[in-house]
């Protein structure tokens, strides 16, 4: 499904059996009127080496009410192979939630994760998308091939 998503972003994506792949749990909160919480999964291609295309889905709450929001977002990495210590990126896209508020949005927000080079890292991120919006969570890497080289 990602690499569907991908290819239908950025026109077909060359070697996409050798990019790497993330999966992930992640949790956003968004102050809207009402606010937002939700928690869920994540998953991730690298379509080239700096950037990546992601979706991810949660369920939660909001104004006291089961809400939902999905997100598709296009990432650039400033760091993509460091495996010690943190990197930065920068990412954007759209959003769509339900629940007391049905709506979509876009999504900008600056991110830092750890260890964007290494089998695994944390995450958190800042930006707007629906309100302020906040994530944070934990990923999973597999690199065809092997880790990328510093």
């Amino acid at each position: 499904m990602v690499m569907a998503l991908a290819a239908a972003l950025g026109g077909v994506v060359p070697g996409a059996a050798q990019q790497v792949r993330e999966l992930g749990i992640t949790g956003v909160v968004t102050a809207s009127d009402p606010a937002l919480v939700v928690g869920g999964g994540y998953a991730a291609l690298r379509t080239s080496r700096r950037t990546r295309v992601s979706v991810a889905a949660g369920a939660g709450a909001s104004g006291g009410r089961g809400a939902w929001r999905g997100e598709l977002l296009g990432h650039f990495l400033l760091n993509p192979a460091r495996r010690s210590g943190a990197g930065i990126y920068a990412a954007g896209g759209v959003a769509v939630v339900g629940g007391p508020v049905e709506q979509g949005y876009v999504v900008l927000t600056l991110g830092m994760e750890g260890r964007p080079g290494g089998l695994s890292g944390w995450f958190v991120e800042a930006g707007v998308g629906g309100g302020a919006r906040l994530a944070a969570g934990y990923r999973w890497r597999w690199f065809p091939g092997g880790l990328p080289s510093s």
